[in-house]
């Protein structure tokens, strides 16, 4: 999967899937992850031949659209004066967490670490306290109910959590859409995830287009 069709990635791949994204000018690639996500649930939909599925892929873009205005704006607001947070999913919710993660650290100067509600519970949990941030993702499958448990046991030490969870509103809870198989919940969560990144860089004097220290291409030898 390539957003540049002509690369030299794609010239030595035997399968290309363009993602056509358009360019990405900033050092944070953001349309590309959501493209690449999308072109893996559409391959996912047609190798299987799920109808739930490949009708979700149809609502997908007025979901985005939706998730793009979604008021996130606690998680700003929360983590303005952050120094170091956890990001918190698991199943498909984890990748989102570790992009979250990435962006955190990228674009708005946060030390921020992602781990699987499966694992937090180890040793990280340890460092979770009063007024520690955690951020949770969860979809609504079977790894719904242990991702909140996590954050109601967090809350319960005092550490100030949020949680993206389809349909689940209310303090503590950012809005995200219901009703979309849980395959889709990572790029509606990432999507809203994007903008309040975007705010949240921002507000603590980051330019999240170019962050310090970074270039848009890295070279290795």
């Amino acid at each position: 999967m390539v957003n540049v069709e002509d690369s030299p990635l794609a010239a030595i791949a035997d399968t290309v899937i363009p993602l056509h994204a358009g360019p990405e000018r900033s050092v944070a690639a953001t349309k590309s992850y959501l493209a690449a996500l999308a072109a893996i649930l559409h391959l996912c939909a047609r190798w299987h031949g799920d109808a739930k599925l490949l009708a979700a892929l149809e609502a997908l873009p007025g979901a985005l659209r939706a998730g793009w205005d979604a008021d996130w704006s606690a998680m700003v607001d929360g983590l303005a004066d952050a120094h170091n947070l956890f990001v918190v999913g698991r199943g498909f919710g984890f990748a989102a967490a570790l992009e979250a993660a990435l962006k955190f650290k990228e674009t708005c100067g946060l030390h921020a670490e992602a781990f699987s509600a499966a694992e937090v519970k180890h040793g990280p949990m340890a460092l979770v306290g009063p007024h520690f941030p955690v951020l949770c993702f969860a979809q609504d499958d079977d790894t719904l109910e242990s991702t909140l448990a996590v954050a109601r046991e967090f809350r319960g030490r005092g550490a100030q959590v949020l949680v993206a969870a389809p349909g689940l509103v209310g303090e503590g809870f950012l809005p995200l859409a219901a009703g979309l198989p849980a395959l889709c919940t990572p790029l509606l969560t990432i999507q809203s995830f994007y903008r309040a990144a975007s705010a949240l860089a921002l507000r603590r004097g980051f330019n999240p287009d170019v962050p310090p220290h970074l270039n848009k291409v890295t070279e290795t030898v």
